[in-house]
């Protein structure tokens, strides 16, 4: 089993009241579940991936004009032969339908600039430049209300075909221009008024500044209330985050959020000589990777990608239906259902659940048929097996806390074959914390549980936010709440969650107290540099525990760590800058005994912060350029601790670093008019930042923590 850090639905109240806030809108698109994504070109498609006899190997068959290099009149004339006979648009939405979809998400424009709908800010459509002379995305917007699925679309935010569009970088995430900006609002403003209810608009690629990201937020708001944003707009203006394509994390988020999946890894749009294989093998793939997807609080979003003719290719529709066959059978399990509730994921497979119902969907045998649930208290009243209905003789005990399920011997679903077992249960599932601490005295970072989701500016530069922190404890005597900040927390307001009760809390001070520290005992080693290497800000390179300095880092064919006497503490540091860079410093600090202290830190458009190989920090900069401060408590051991702090660097042209010393060692105390009852029953906290500019912001609270005063 591997331990999820989220919270946990059934105990943790912040999911319950997050979803109650919720408009009708959000809630509709989280239960689709499961969506037909489509990449149709009038061009690319119809070039299926290959030019002047050949095909063009590199990068995504949609994306052909700049991989092979084709002038973009030579690219234009395409469309001349255009004329798709075997599109038809009810058959498309019908073959959604039978698959188990629930809406439909079609590529408006792409990257090449060609609009499959009828523009009036361009002739580079699909009505005024093909024989065919048809708005296609109307067509599919009307299929779908007849057949009752949800419509979206795709919208490049790049566009090689407008003259004033920055010029495009092989990263595809540039600046757009003003004037490209006015372009992309005008034809947003027309997708929102002709083409109905749209149920999600699916913005991607270039690297917008925050006001055009809102203006391009506010239209679709505006005109379609019920439509939702997708994150790669940029600046967290979206309503919900998208993951990479074809990922699936193996942790939950706690906010909307989205996989967009390719049948082929290699490419979205249609590539004629595309090797296909067993369509049975691709099938179950995708069926895993839907159930993965869901139990973690998902939505999945499949791609397939039409010939040039308007047909579909026979293996992507084969392994769509075979997959709609199976979710016809087990689709309880999947549309509204909640996330796996346990805060582990487990090797048989994945775990969701209904209001007294829990599904276990079994992607591989139970080692000697034996599933362990742990923390799961409730008394199971029967085991189905959902796609039959059939009654399973499960031998079902409680043992450590959990449950134990022995399967039947004779239980062996075939190869390949996904069984789901239901488990129905007369109350409300109760399940205990895997992480609940016990006689809880003191929450902080170092024992909560994180709230994630997905922030950033632009495509290269998202990673994994914290947005929140909660925690599951108990506590034996009847105590008030006091919470504990530094500077860098004071004069923030926080929604702090206690037991399903919210309150909003201003940090204004509160009584001063010192760390019981010396800072003068503490001896600072010189600073060391590693990089700069390319890189996002999630994630690093190599292991940062246990670092010698002298030897190669993170490789033996890389160089050891650059020694730098020059630089002091408690002054700025400017590195040498390049787009999407990060430069590690690492310096070692010897305490003549454990304790805590606040150290300061300086950075530019990243900064992740690690102690003796644990990551305590991490955040990029949403106002995108200048100079970020900040003080952070750290837990120092007795002897050699290392700290490494990660810069990174997106946009400026030199990045700010530094380790600031003289900080003052004061903390708040500020008494909150809360108390809890104890007697050991499960208590539940959580914090998430009032009114924050998006639900995907981080926290930026990372020294407080709230103390229990015995009464």
């Amino acid at each position: 089993m591997k331990k999820i850090i989220i919270a946990l639905l059934g105990l943790l109240m912040v999911g319950r009241v997050v979803l109650a806030q919720a408009p009708a809108s959000q809630t509709a698109w989280k239960n689709q579940k499961y969506s037909m994504f489509i990449h149709w070109g009038a061009i690319y498609s119809t070039l299926g991936g290959v030019w002047e006899g050949k095909p063009v190997t590199k990068g995504y068959s949609e994306q052909i004009q700049a991989h092979a290099g084709i002038y973009s009149d030579v690219y234009g004339d395409v469309a001349k032969r255009f004329h798709p006979e075997a599109w038809n648009a009810d058959s498309i939405v019908l073959l959604a339908k039978a698959a188990g979809m629930k809406s439909v998400v079609m590529t408006s424009k792409h990257h090449d600039g060609f609009c499959m709908f009828h523009s009036a800010y361009t002739d580079y459509n699909v009505v005024d430049a093909t024989p065919f002379k048809r708005d296609v995305l109307k067509e599919l917007s009307d299929a779908c209300r007849r057949h009752g699925l949800k419509f979206g679309m795709y919208f490049s935010l790049i566009d090689w075909h407008f003259p004033q569009a920055y010029p495009i970088s092989s990263s595809n995430s540039d600046p757009i221009t003003p004037e490209h900006h006015e372009y992309n609002k005008q034809q947003v403003t027309e997708l929102m008024t002709n083409y109905g209810p749209v149920s999600e608009i699916w913005f991607d690629m270039g690297s917008l500044t925050a006001q055009q990201s809102q203006d391009l937020a506010d239209i679709v708001h505006r005109l379609q209330p019920g439509c939702m944003v997708s994150g790669r707009l940029g600046n967290d203006a979206g309503d919900f985050c998208v993951m990479g394509d074809n990922q699936y994390p193996d942790y939950k988020i706690a906010s909307p959020w989205q996989t967009p999946a390719s049948v082929y890894d290699e490419t979205w749009g249609y590539r004629s000589w595309q090797e296909h294989g067993k369509a049975s093998d691709k099938a179950h793939e995708k069926l895993e990777g839907l159930i993965k997807v869901v139990s973690r609080g998902g939505n999945y979003l499949l791609n397939i990608g039409p010939r040039g003719d308007g047909s579909v290719v026979d293996f992507e529709k084969e392994v769509l239906l075979l997959n709609g066959a199976w979710l016809k059978r087990n689709g309880e399990a999947i549309y509204s259902a909640s996330p796996n509730p346990f805060d582990t994921t487990f090797t048989w497979g994945e775990v969701t659940a209904k209001p007294g119902k829990l599904y276990l969907h079994l992607l591989r045998q139970p080692e000697n048929g034996v599933i362990v649930l742990p923390g799961l208290t409730s008394k199971i009243g029967s085991v189905t097996l959902l796609g039959s209905g059939k009654k399973i003789g499960v031998r079902s005990t409680i043992k450590d806390g959990g449950t134990q399920l022995q399967l039947p011997a004779d239980f062996k679903p075939g190869d390949k074959e996904i069984a789901v077992l239901s488990l129905t249960f007369k109350e409300a599932v109760a399940i205990t914390p895997g992480h609940l601490l016990h006689d809880a005295t003191r929450l902080s970072r170092d024992n909560a549980t994180p709230l994630f989701s997905f922030s950033g500016i632009d495509y290269e530069s998202y990673y994994r936010s914290e947005v929140g922190v909660s925690w599951a404890f108990t506590a034996q005597h009847p105590s008030t709440l006091q919470l504990v900040y530094s500077d860098a927390e004071k004069g923030k307001r926080m929604v702090l969650d206690l037991n399903g009760s919210s309150s909003e809390v201003l940090l204004d001070g509160g009584k001063i107290t010192r760390l019981s520290n010396d800072p003068a005992s503490l001896q600072w080693g010189p600073m060391y540099s590693a990089g700069p290497f390319w890189s996002g800000i999630d994630g690093t390179h190599g292991s940062l525990k246990d670092i010698d300095p002298s030897k190669p880092w993170p490789n033996q064919k890389d160089a050891a760590w650059t020694l730098h006497r020059e630089w002091k503490n408690d002054a700025p540091i400017t590195l040498a800058g390049d787009r999407n860079v990060a430069v590690y410093i690492l310096q070692e600090i010897t305490a003549s005994k454990a304790g805590d202290y606040l150290v300061g830190f300086n950075s530019g458009d990243g900064i992740g912060v690690y102690l003796n190989g644990e990551e305590q920090l991490l955040h990029n900069n949403p106002e995108r350029g200048g100079q970020q401060s900040e003080v952070l408590l750290l837990s120092l051991k007795e002897g050699k601790n290392q700290l490494v702090a990660k810069f990174y660097n997106r946009f400026a042209k030199q990045a700010i670093a530094g380790i600031n010393r003289n900080v003052p060692q004061v903390l708040y105390v500020q008494q909150l008019p809360l108390e809890i009852k104890g007697g050991g029953k499960v208590e539940t906290i959580t914090i998430r930042q009032a009114k924050p500019v998006s639900v995907h912001r981080n926290l930026r609270m990372p020294n407080l923590a709230v103390v229990l005063e015995a009464k």
